[in-house]
């Protein structure tokens, strides 16, 4: 009885149903490998902090073999992925291995400016915190620095038209580390996320050089526009954050506004409007209560 059951079970699995075909262009093809992005994601950390996951790179006389090396396993492995995802968004193209032999070369050449952006990741992370002792314990140890590695890439890959692989890069750092930052999301130089829990960064926030954030922090829309069928319109609706900015532990700032440069946000902030350069948003000094024996709890 329970063997026919497993059979017309599998029979209706395996024919699927006509929602997953929607969202299956190429039935053929194989999909992005989560796996894969994972092992894309280690070989970049190898190339960009040579030395601190691979021990095999810490001998400087072997540097220029060993990051070689890793460009060209790098290349093999994203430019297949590349390759799936556009297959998967596009269907089968007969243009897809052209184009992602382009995107490929872009990213290789993005390389040193990832690296570069990284490292000043990792300074203002050092400048910002005095519990830390050296660079080498930021790289190590915050998570923050796994957030941004994840990060750098994805935007790379969004901004050259790669459809799915950012959202899996940034949802797998996302889930290792709390921080969920959209590979839409324009970010400048020396960021610095502290502790970074909850941290939030919707897909058209623009943040500008020396931005410093605490955990908790919302950088999201208040609303969005639909269409004639109802659906969501992407349009910009994420804040515009200056320089030298620092915004205090859950802090929550949504629409389409601009904070300006040198601005102090502090925390459990509402923030829906602009502001200008200069400004400290704070909350009212808290009332200072006393209870006895439990009283007023």
């Amino acid at each position: 009885m329970i063997e026919q059951t497993i059979k017309k079970t599998i029979a209706q699995l395996v024919e699927g149903l006509d929602e997953e075909k929607l969202v299956t262009p190429c039935a053929n093809s194989d999909l992005p490998s989560v796996q894969v992005l994972k092992e894309i994601v280690g070989i970049v950390k190898d190339i960009v902090f040579p030395g601190y996951f691979d021990d095999k790179q810490g001998n400087r006389s072997f540097r220029q073999y060993h990051i070689g090396v890793n460009v060209e396993r790098l290349c093999v492995k994203l430019k297949e992925q590349i390759q799936l995802a556009l297959t998967f968004e596009k269907g089968c193209d007969k243009q897809v291995e052209e184009e992602s032999v382009a995107i490929l070369k872009q990213f290789i050449e993005a390389l040193p400016e990832i690296k570069r952006l990284l490292f000043t990741d990792v300074m203002a992370i050092f400048d910002n915190d005095p519990a830390v002792h050296n660079y080498s314990e930021v790289i190590f140890c915050y998570p923050v620095v796994q957030t941004m590695i994840h990060y750098r890439i994805a935007h790379q890959l969004h901004i050259s038209g790669v459809p799915i692989l950012p959202r899996i890069l940034t949802e797998l750092a996302h889930s290792t580390t709390g921080i969920d930052i959209h590979p839409g999301a324009q970010i400048g130089e020396y960021f610095s996320i502290d502790h970074g829990t909850g941290v939030v960064i919707g897909e058209t926030c623009i943040i500008g050089h020396h931005v410093t954030i605490y955990q908790g922090v919302t950088l999201g829309a208040k609303n969005f526009q639909v269409d004639d069928q109802g659906r969501p319109v992407n349009v910009p609706r994420h804040p515009i954050i200056g320089d030298h900015v620092t915004i205090y532990a859950n802090s929550t700032i949504l629409g389409r506004i601009t904070i300006g440069s040198n601005t102090v946000i502090g925390g459990n902030i509402w923030l829906t409007h602009s502001v200008p350069p200069g400004s400290r948003i704070l909350q009212s000094k808290a009332v200072d209560v006393s209870f006895t024996h439990g009283l007023g709890i």
